[in-house]
């Protein structure tokens, strides 16, 4: 069965022979990530978990401040602060959300509902399927 899809975004992801320094590059823009030390890397990135939170993070941030702005309300900063564990079932990963300014119950109430409303948290909570294919 034909599966309908609608292409979003691409990133290459190329590594050579320093451990285990990993060149990603997407949408005109290049990241480096790497494993620390401890684990024979050279620490000149982000590990791979990392780059899952702060895509996470970053998705939560820039969808709660794209609200806030339609909304108007007086909100300097907001921070996302992500922790990822892994547990005998699986993954939890707890985000924590700070905003300097105040806001009423209920907009904080709308606020949680907003993050969890972001592409990248309905990605990970959603029904994903991963092929790989050799060229």
């Amino acid at each position: 069965m034909e599966v309908n899809k609608q292409f979003v975004e691409e990133a290459n992801a190329q590594i050579g022979v320093v451990k285990y320094r990993t060149v990603i590059t997407s949408a005109g823009h290049t990241i480096i990530s790497d494993e620390p030390e401890s684990m024979e890397g050279t620490d000149s990135g982000m590990n791979p978990y990392s780059l899952l939170l702060a895509s996470l993070g970053s998705c939560t941030a820039i969808t709660l401040r794209m609200y806030i702005n339609r909304k108007m309300w007086i909100i300097e900063d907001i921070s996302v602060k992500l922790q990822l564990f892994k547990t005998d079932t699986g993954i939890i990963i707890e985000r924590r959300l700070n905003f300097s300014g105040g806001l009423t119950a209920q907009q904080k109430d709308r606020l949680l509902f907003i993050a969890n409303a972001c592409p990248i948290h309905k990605i990970l909570i959603g029904n994903i399927d991963i092929t790989t294919e050799m060229e």
